[in-house]
């Protein structure tokens, strides 16, 4: 069964679009120099591989991850071969001087496009962790943006996210926060993005993590009250291509709801999923019971469950792409909607947010309450939930 049956689709979402603006895309690939940020994650290896398979002239790629980015060579080369451009990876975190240096040494690219993120909303559940969120999605944004200013690069695209619009937790709102960062350095070099759907089976997602369980043979748990949009990995790399390439200054693209994009349950894909893999679901009542079970039903054809109620913190009732207030351009493309943003930023709150997190920084002392209440002065309709419980604390 293929990832497009199991989150519950016939058809790919953009191939219309594709069809009518290959050439286009080819084309201006062909010609044209890369550098690709965090594409060793599910979404930059997407990317990479859409980009690579179109003949770029350069394509260089970093990551901090070093297994990763193994990985996505030895696909690239399996999948697409060899391009008679400039293909170099490199395992670099780039937030480190040693990445400032590889950027010097080159720096010569026409589109960077930025893939690196803290995704989880789990990554909310303590202040320190929550600091490196800050720092890789708003602040190494800001960073790389200022260094793309500087060498002259013609567009910097920056993946952001569904939870960005009117977000309710941290991790939503710190892409909502590096969008007003986009906005601000848009005056001076042209920006586009995106916001889309899950990414289904993505590293480190709950999809992904049913094949772990099924590897190592312990119950398969998901809530059975969210239900989401899901992009499968090829298309999250060809929305942001197109955001890139053909985005306007400030733009920020979006996959359009339709019959071929709907909601579905993250139980009802567990439950399509076993199906597919030869097990029958077997409803458990509790933790320990679904741990007991896994030691014995697997040899009969059965596979435990667990589908629970969510009530972990930064949960989001319902999925949204854009806001009432935001002007949308919904003809340009068939499956593709496209958000039209104006310059619009408050530059004293955002030089108030780089100097209160620099204090916090230098003194090496914050918590988690002072960061929330930042986050709400510089978002005043954020809707953060608190319920003291988080996804660490249960199987």
């Amino acid at each position: 069964m293929s990832i497009l049956d199991l989150i519950g689709r016939s058809q790919t979402l953009f191939r219309q679009d594709l069809d009518r603006n290959d050439e286009q895309l080819r084309q201006i690939v062909s010609r044209s120099s890369f550098l690709v940020l965090g594409g060793a994650g599910s979404i930059g290896q997407a990317v990479s591989k859409e980009i690579f398979k179109r003949n770029p002239r350069k394509l260089h790629i970093v990551d901090i991850s070093e297994n990763n980015m193994v990985e996505l060579v030895r696909d690239i080369r399996s999948s697409y071969g060899y391009i008679d451009g400039d293909f170099q990876t490199f395992a670099l975190d780039i937030g480190s001087r040693e990445y400032d240096a590889f950027f010097k040494s080159d720096g010569l690219y026409d589109y960077i496009l930025n893939l690196s993120a803290l995704k989880h909303v789990r990554s909310e559940k303590d202040p320190y962790t929550l600091m490196r969120m800050i720092d890789v999605n708003v602040f190494n944004t800001d960073k790389t943006l200022q260094q793309a200013i500087a060498s002259g690069v013609k567009k910097y695209f920056c993946v952001s996210t569904d939870k960005a619009a009117n977000p309710v937790n941290m991790m939503g709102a710190s892409k909502r926060i590096m969008e007003m960062f986009l906005m601000r350095r848009s005056l001076e070099i042209e920006i586009s993005t995106a916001r889309f759907a899950n990414v289904a089976f993505s590293d480190g997602s709950l999809l992904h993590g049913f094949n772990q369980r099924i590897e190592k043979r312990q119950p398969i748990v998901a809530p059975n009250d969210v239900r989401r949009y899901f992009v499968t990995p090829q298309e999250s790399g060809e929305l942001c291509l197109m955001s890139c390439v053909f985005g306007d200054n400030r733009d920020i693209f979006f996959p359009k709801l339709s019959e071929a994009l709907h909601l579905i349950s993250f139980a009802d894909i567990a439950v399509k999923y076993l199906v597919d893999k030869g097990y029958e679901p077997v409803l458990c009542a509790s933790e320990d019971e679904a741990r007991e079970l896994a030691k014995t039903l697997p040899e009969q054809g059965k596979w435990p469950c667990l589908f629970t109620d969510s009530d972990t913190t930064g949960e989001k009732d319902f999925e949204e792409f854009f806001t009432d207030q935001e002007t949308l351009d919904i003809e340009s493309f068939v499956n593709l909607g496209i958000i039209k943003n104006e310059a619009k930023f408050d530059s004293q709150k955002l030089s108030e947010f780089e100097e209160r997190i620099d204090s916090m920084k230098r003194e090496l002392v914050w918590d988690k309450h002072t960061l929330v209440d930042l986050f709400h002065y510089m978002i005043p309709d954020f809707g953060h939930k608190e319920t003291g419980k988080y996804l660490d604390s249960k199987m």
